[in-house]
């Protein structure tokens, strides 16, 4: 059985994965379209940066964030003083580790997305006049959408899920930090409390399936639209 605060940390975890995935879909899009489509100095390095946080231990990311945007930190001071946002031990601070840890998926799926654009189709729009920011506009992003929706919803599965970047970054502080796989890993450590991580373990499944599914069904829905237009 699921108790108050089961369903408080489900909806602090909701909660974080939407902020994440608003967050980070941009600049998800714009890296994965430099990537894609352009060739640069210090691409290479910006695609090992990209991916590093799904070969580097979720902890050693948590603590680097730490690192980079405590309250004691460069980055975290500047946020504080001129927007008056706190990352470490707030629930800001699970978004922007969230966003860390899906930002790799998000970007490999539109990248692929985008890659699988027809460049003559580009090229076409831009004889015919268009600016870059047009053709990107009226052709790459509408023919990339399903990618593009599948990164997000895959990105937003991923944030739902984190867990070792979270907890060591803004910590297990329950109705501000604690999202839904903190919150089993503090019932596993209580002693009869087993049935309670179970439910929000058969939650938290439900929840990540469910967007797998939306996202293939997203995916396919637009693919047929795009291909009937």
């Amino acid at each position: 059985m699921i108790d108050s605060a089961g369903w408080v940390a489900l909806r602090l975890s909701l909660w974080v994965a939407t902020w994440s995935t608003l967050c980070a879909l941009p600049l998800a899009i714009w890296v994965a379209w430099a990537l894609a489509r352009r060739e640069f100095p210090g691409k290479t390095a910006l695609n090992a940066a990209v991916h590093l946080p799904l070969v580097l231990p979720p902890v050693v990311t948590g603590y680097l964030l730490l690192l980079s945007f405590g309250r004691q930190a460069p980055l975290g001071r500047f946020f504080e003083e001129t927007l008056g946002l706190v990352f470490s031990f707030r629930w800001t601070g699970a978004a922007l580790a969230a966003a860390v840890m899906s930002f790799p998926l998000m970007v490999r799926a539109i990248r692929l997305a985008i890659e699988a654009v027809d460049v003559k189709l580009e090229d076409a729009a831009a004889t015919l006049g268009a600016p870059g920011w047009a053709v990107f506009a009226r052709v790459t992003l509408p023919l990339t959408l399903p990618g593009i929706l599948a990164g997000a919803v895959m990105g937003f599965a991923k944030a739902l899920g984190e867990f070792g970047a979270t907890i060591t970054f803004v910590a297990n502080i329950p109705g501000q930090t604690q999202t839904l796989p903190s919150a089993i890993y503090s019932l596993l450590q209580v002693p009869g409390a087993e049935g309670r991580a179970a439910a929000l373990v058969l939650l938290a499944c439900v929840f990540a399936l469910a967007a797998v599914l939306v996202s293939e069904w997203l995916a396919r829905r637009v693919a047929k639209r795009i291909a009937g237009a």
